[in-house]
């Protein structure tokens, strides 16, 4: 049934294997290169060759070469004989795992066999990606390029610049297609480099094995949901992007045969087999479809079921995430000897963080539960009906005894709370301005402006907002500098107090000065002492001349001694600190 969507795709992915090949030819060429002979080799790109190799024999392409840690000749070769292969083929994908490079904006892929002593090398031992481009350029419909090859490269550490204007990027290049109906694919954006990950495979080919060969998904939503896995799994340090551009109608890798239903089957078989087909997608996009065709009935309460289940898992996650940041905090307070409110309160959120991780996994337990128990009753139901008894009376009881779906938990935080969270995310950058508590105060107002100036953004500071708190989440590194105070200096994250050596002092720009003889002082107060009397005598006359009132008992003292002040004068104190005298000033 075409009209279940995804839920749909996911039925003729599993019937394509019976099915006879489709009109469209489809060829492939998979590379891994993982045994480099003159860096240190890679893990992955074997294993995710693989990977790819078996999803798209799965996929019933045509042709699917597969090919590992190939020299310069023989990737040449290779190169060759699938230009030959594509030239009549409708699509056209090659995919790459294993070393790229970028030089002077042009993309390379590295055979294992390279030196690449200097950057002229590339030219002669390593594949232009345009040269890949023209391999698959006679495919009449679809032209794929695949690239898990934007690792940081070992290469480019030993390799010795002919011409200091040649720029040699971190990742590979952004790159416009000049075909149309052609996409390029990166495992990382342009000027990024790509995770391998703590597995086999690395994200973003784990994430393309799942969605690529989904019959009838659109290549570019399918992307799109790679996309998603790999910033999901990489707490958003690597965002896959594609680059070219397809028309306006859907353009999936795997077509969908045409299959005409029989009018045989019964509506209730047709409820039954996409619940089945839900139930092996397992996410909430395929639930929310089977909903939409089947809003009602025996099946809709699983899938409600099914999807509380999926809830209670995702706020499980969320509360394990938010009580471990709170630990944390405690921890760090603690070891910093921060003030007892503080800590007394990272106590009271750390407590607060276990409590409602605690009633989440309880949660999670009891929704997983219930799926399982509206799993056995589905069992039970199928089971009268195969045997050929009416599914109406053991579908009806069995529904009565379901347990009721718990609502929908929404990951978005509550407005109560907002200001604590984005006040906790500014704390974990680096930008907040006091301490950390459920009110958005001018602290707080001024802690986002840091963030918003530090961070190139314009969010409102009046308020906490879900779009700041989405931003700042998604920095994976401290934004703010780390600002000290008066007698101490940054030292990586910290604060640490300056000590200045015997003879020197912490002056006021926060550095260590040589202290000055008594003598060396002496001798620099004598121009200022013979500044501050000429500007005293060169004041304006009218200002000498008005009449002044004489403190009586004034005493100046001078080399003759010590004597009361003549009448018709006045006494100028001076800073006895820098060596100057009280002076007689006369009219």
């Amino acid at each position: 049934m075409r009209n279940l969507g995804l839920v749909a795709s996911v039925l003729f992915g599993f019937s394509l294997l019976s099915q006879p090949a489709l009109a469209d030819k489809r060829v492939a060429l998979v590379i891994g290169n993982s045994a480099y002979q003159n860096v240190v080799k890679l893990a992955n790109p074997a294993n995710d060759a693989a990977a790819m190799t078996e999803t798209l024999k799965t996929a019933n392409f045509d042709i699917v070469e597969a090919r590992r840690d190939l020299k310069a000749t023989e990737m040449r070769r290779t190169l060759r004989d699938f230009a030959d292969k594509a030239r009549d083929a409708d699509v056209a994908l090659v995919y790459f795992a294993g070393h790229g490079i970028e030089v002077d904006g042009t993309n390379y892929l590295i055979p294992t066999d390279a030196l690449l002593e200097r950057d002229t090398d590339v030219y002669d031992e390593a594949f232009s990606l345009e040269r890949i481009l023209v391999t698959i350029e006679p495919a009449r419909k679809l032209r794929l390029v695949i690239l898990d090859a934007c690792r940081d490269n070992p290469f480019v550490k030993n390799m010795k610049r002919t011409t200091a204007s040649r720029a040699i990027s971190r990742g590979l290049a952004k790159v416009e297609p000049a075909s149309p109906n052609t996409l390029i694919a990166y495992s990382a954006k342009a000027g990024s480099t790509a995770l391998d990950g703590d597995s086999k495979n690395s994200p973003f080919t784990a994430a393309l094995v799942r969605h690529i060969a989904t019959p009838g998904l659109d290549l570019r939503k399918a992307f799109g949901f790679v996309r998603d896995d790999v910033m999901k799994n990489t707490s958003n340090r690597q965002e896959p992007y594609v680059y070219g551009s397809l028309g306006g109608g859907d353009v999936p890798l795997v077509p969908v045969a045409a299959v005409t239903s029989s009018p045989a089957i019964s509506v209730q078989a047709e409820t039954r087999r996409d619940y089945e087909l839900a139930l092996q997608l397992a996410t909430r996009d395929g639930w929310n479809a089977f909903l939409t065709q089947h809003p009602d009935g025996f099946y809709a309460s699983l899938a409600k079921s099914q999807l509380a289940k999926l809830a209670a898992e995702d706020a499980h996650t969320a509360a394990a995430e938010k009580a471990r940041l709170a630990a944390e905090e405690k921890a760090r307070l603690a070891a910093e000897g921060a003030r007892k409110a503080e800590q007394t309160k990272a106590a009271a959120d750390a407590k607060a963080a276990e409590d409602a991780r605690i009633a989440a996994e309880k949660l999670k337990a009891a929704e997983q539960e219930r799926a399982a128990a509206g799993e056995r009753a589905r069992a039970a139901a199928e089971a009268r009906v195969d045997a050929g008894k009416p599914d109406t009376p053991a579908a009806g009881p069995q529904l009565a005894t379901l347990p009721a779906p718990t609502a929908d938990v929404s990951r978005t935080p509550a407005p109560a709370d907002l200001p604590r969270q984005v006040q906790v995310e500014l704390q974990r950058v680096g930008c907040l301005l006091g301490s950390v508590d459920n009110t958005w105060t001018a602290a707080s107002r001024k802690s986002l402006e840091r963030f918003n100036r530090y961070a190139s953004t314009k969010f409102d500071v009046k308020a906490a907002s879900t779009d700041a708190l989405d931003a700042i989440k998604a920095k994976s590194a401290r934004v703010c500098p780390v600002v000290c105070a008066h007698g101490s200096e940054a030292n990586g994250e910290r604060c640490v107090k300056i000590v200045c050596r015997a003879g020197t002092f912490l002056n006021d720009d926060n550095e260590c000065e040589k202290k000055r003889s008594r003598t060396e002082a002496k001798r620099n107060a004598a121009p200022h002492r013979e500044r501050l009397e000429r500007d005293e005598l060169d004041r304006p006359q009218i200002q000498a001349r008005a009449p002044r009132a004489q403190p009586s008992g004034q005493i100046v003292c001078d080399n003759a001694g010590c004597r009361p002040v003549r009448p018709g004068c006045r006494l100028v104190s001076r800073d006895m600190r820098i060596g100057l005298t009280n002076v007689e000033v006369c009219n």
